[in-house]
């Protein structure tokens, strides 16, 4: 795939120069009462509002997400990635970083995690991830987070008109015609989101009013998980209670009709099962027939056959196989299931998923094990072939010491010796360095490459990376500050790194927008206007 994510073309014209035309005849329309507005100051105005609502970045992400898939559907090397970010800002500088680094945006996605959502951004405070957190901060963050986005890309455009006039201004008519190109071409920051609606906040009806609100804001991809709704757990911790095959189904419905109603008829459902480490369920499928899904759903319940003589006051009791069977309930109320069903249960979930409407899957697992997602993928994909992930690179994990255990286990299979070295001990940093760490290193480096070709895993996230990176800058940075290195903990650690890796936001005020404030001055007052951006702002101290 060639497509790069540039901008949509500015509505009625095919350039800036056709755009600047068709104010003029606008403003020359009301006898001269426009005659303070400038054509070419709106044109530019324009260009760096090219998405004027949420819908309009969702329809264009959605467009970007499926030429994505089809590209990774022909090459699992072209695998799509992301960073969970808990603000707008974050998202900003990492897209800001990656046109920086590798010139394009292509590929790269943002998260929205319901556990940051609910960890930083609930008016309740900090809270669990179990769905307690306003399901209106979820559509308020989507938002904030296109908010920023589209400010990256007004800040990066105006510089570049700030460079155009400068070029004009010197009759450098080449390079004022380069700047031109490279504004019409720009790049966006705009990805896609694939944003995490959580078990829905609730029945189908709540999901799909929760859904519309998302979409509204910009998401283009929905997450939702197979969890009962108002007892909804982290995938990493224990308790997580699943629903029934039918119930969830509604869901996807309610979550694709919102697609549909909006107008966004590409949009993406990403289902996630939570079946690898939820033992519990809260209901007994409704089932009309052998072999249904309600029927397959049951099946893997932890039964015991019982004597209708027998039977206690309150049994609940179903059918298999011609056998009378009470499903095992706990003192909750909960019904069990098997133990060592959770891998079939994921594979069936999967397929019911996709069968009924669901574009991508994910699936919830306990470890980073390539070969272990794989084995569940191998089988999902005998029913589906191009049946894809999205897989949580979860920092729930413990990376290190899983991938050194791996190796460990690798090594002995292989006969190889391994008495240096203790298992249980493998974090430690007495092993760093030694040819088990180094090759379970390099495991770490490849899994995202190795599991879109083996396990087909078209997205990579990590969902809670920034919330570690701002706890770990923070400690350094008070560590520094407020110990013997004073002031030098700052200036040695942050500001001098920032101006020797260009990073943009050194510029403070030009990230906040105060130079977009004074191109709209000038615009607003012409030479009356108050300018920040003078002489005498210490912003210049940084070239």
């Amino acid at each position: 795939m060639t497509y790069q994510h540039k901008l949509p073309p500015l509505a009625g014209s095919l350039s800036y120069a056709d755009e600047t035309d068709t104010v003029k005849q606008l403003i020359g329309n009301h006898d001269g009462k426009w005659a303070g507005i400038d054509a070419e100051a709106v044109a530019r105005m324009r260009l760096q509002n090219r998405f004027r609502t949420g819908l309009d970045i969702a329809r264009y992400t959605a467009a970007i997400m499926r030429e994505d898939m089809a590209a990774y559907d022909a090459d699992p090397a072209l695998y799509t990635q992301s960073l969970g970010c808990w603000h707008g800002f974050i998202a900003q500088q990492k897209m800001i970083s990656i046109k920086k680094h590798f010139g394009s945006t292509k590929r790269r996605y943002l998260y929205l995690s319901g556990w940051m959502v609910a960890a930083l951004r609930s008016e309740f405070g900090p809270l669990p991830d179990q769905s307690m957190h306003e399901k209106t901060s979820v559509p308020a963050l989507i938002e904030e987070l296109y908010t920023f986005l589209r400010q990256a890309d007004a800040r990066e455009l105006g510089m570049l008109f700030r460079q155009m006039d400068t070029a004009r201004a010197a009759g450098d008519s080449v390079k004022e015609q380069e700047l031109l190109q490279a504004a019409e071409n720009h790049q966006t920051h705009v990805v896609p989101i694939i944003a995490d609606i959580d078990a829905g906040f609730g029945n189908a009806e709540a999901t799909y009013l929760l859904a519309k609100k998302m979409i509204e804001a910009g998401a283009c991809a929905l997450q939702i998980e197979n969890q009962v709704s108002d007892e909804k757990q982290c995938g990493h911790q224990d308790g997580k209670v699943t629903v029934p095959h039918e119930d969830f189904i509604q869901k996807i419905r309610a979550c694709r009709y919102a697609f549909l109603e909006l107008g966004v008829d590409d949009g993406i459902i990403v289902t996630r099962t939570d079946s690898l480490g939820a033992g519990l369920t809260k209901q007994i499928a409704v089932s009309t027939q052998p072999g249904d899904i309600g029927d397959q759903y049951n099946s893997f319940l932890d039964c015991e056959e019982i004597d209708p003589a027998t039977a206690r006051n309150g049994d609940v009791v179903i059918n298999r196989d011609g056998k009378l069977m009470r499903p095992k309930r706990l003192p909750s109320g909960l019904f069990q299931f098997r133990e060592g069903t959770g891998a079939d249960r994921c594979v069936l979930d999967s397929i019911t998923s996709l069968q009924n409407g669901a574009d991508l899957l994910w699936i919830e697992t306990e470890k980073p094990h390539v070969e272990q997602i794989a084995s569940m993928m191998d089988r999902i994909r005998e029913t589906v072939p191009n049946a894809k992930l999205v897989y949580n690179n979860s920092p729930s994990f413990n990376w290190t010491l899983n991938f050194r255990q791996q190796v460990y286990d690798a090594m002995v299979k292989e006969g190889k010796d391994v008495s240096a070295y203790n298992r249980d001990d493998l974090m430690s940093v007495d092993y760093d360095g030694t040819e088990l760490a180094n090759i379970a290193d390099e495991r770490i480096r490849t899994f995202q490459a190795d599991g879109a070709k083996r396990a087909g895993i078209f997205h990579h996230l990590i969902t809670l990376p920034t919330y570690h990176t701002a706890a770990l800058s923070t400690d350094n940075l008070a560590k520094e500050y407020f110990g013997d290195a004073g002031m030098l903990g700052y200036v040695l650690n942050v500001q001098r790194q920032e101006i020797r890796q260009g990073i943009a936001c050194v510029k403070h005020q030009n990230m906040s927008g105060s130079d977009i404030g004074d191109d709209h001055k000038e615009y607003f007052a012409g030479e009356a206007a108050l300018k920040a951006g003078g002489a005498n702002n210490t912003m210049n101290q940084f070239g």
